[in-house]
């Protein structure tokens, strides 16, 4: 009713979530405007004028900082992890949904990961190519010690997705004569479709944005978290906070045209 009283526990959750949101866009907002500061402003407040002056410096050669290259490293490598993760995960996801022996053991090997500390796993992934004799590398030990953090979500995710569908959908297409790539093709990868483009932004994110576990097996080329951590203690202007603004507004950019493809695979099972 419009004229019902709220609860208390409504209040304290709405007090709660207003902290929430203070806390996780207040520092993103105070960069986003210092990332505006005059050519000689500096990196606090009060702003010293209004320029795009460091969003321009971001394009000219820096005497510390390699921003082109570094963001190219951790594109390509998401890219990389993501392209991965969603097949590997499709994949483990089938193969669960048949009992076999191990299964549990397996499934809990799997999701360890999650449970060890990320430096930890770096160090080892780093010693261990070391060891072997392979320089590490962003696209070689980076790429696996990104892995161990994206494919157990992806398994876990598709898991969820596999306990809830029904298998009757495949069973109705091999009684009409499909065969199983045909079931798989036409009836159980458009419908799961939506679910794997969740896991592909799952697996750029969070490798995109991954600095522990790329801190000791990145080798000689930085990724753009480590370039911009380096860049912490040596550039003193504004110019890295245009960079986070640009890297943040990249990352709302990647999460809007996964939500679209989402919503547009939605509506395209829908109509079908």
């Amino acid at each position: 009713m419009a004229g019902e009283r709220r609860s208390v526990t409504f209040w304290i959750l709405a007090v709660f979530f207003g902290l929430f949101v203070l806390f996780l866009y207040g520092p993103l907002s105070a960069i986003l405007i210092l990332s505006f500061q005059g050519p000689s402003g500096g990196l606090t407040f009060p702003l010293n004028g209004i320029s795009l002056h460091w969003f321009r410096n971001l394009t000219e050669q820096q005497a510390v900082g390699d921003f082109g290259g570094s963001f190219r490293r951790s594109f390509t490598l998401g890219l990389m992890v993501m392209v991965v993760t969603v097949v590997i995960s499709l994949l483990a996801g089938l193969a669960f949904r048949r009992r076999f022996v191990g299964a549990t053991p397996l499934f809990y090997l799997a999701v360890a990961s999650l449970v060890v500390p990320s430096i930890i796993i770096s160090l080892g992934i780093g010693v261990m190519f070391q060891q072997v004799g392979i320089r590490p590398s962003w696209y070689g030990s980076a790429f696996g010690a990104h892995l161990t953090w994206t494919l157990p979500f992806g398994v876990l995710i598709m898991f969820a997705v596999f306990n809830r569908f029904s298998p009757a959908y495949e069973e109705a297409a091999r009684d009409l004569g499909a065969s199983p790539w045909q079931t798989f093709r036409h009836v159980l990868l458009p419908m799961i479709a939506p679910m794997l483009v969740g896991v592909g932004l799952f697996g750029f994110t969070l490798s995109y944005d991954e600095f522990a576990r790329s801190l000791m097996t990145a080798g000689t080329y930085n990724t753009l978290p480590l370039e911009i951590y380096g860049m912490t203690t040596n550039v003193t202007t504004p110019v890295l906070y245009a960079l986070g603004t640009v890297t943040t507004l990249f990352s709302f950019l990647v999460i809007s045209l996964t939500l679209g493809v989402i919503v547009w695979l939605g509506r395209r099972r829908a109509r079908g």
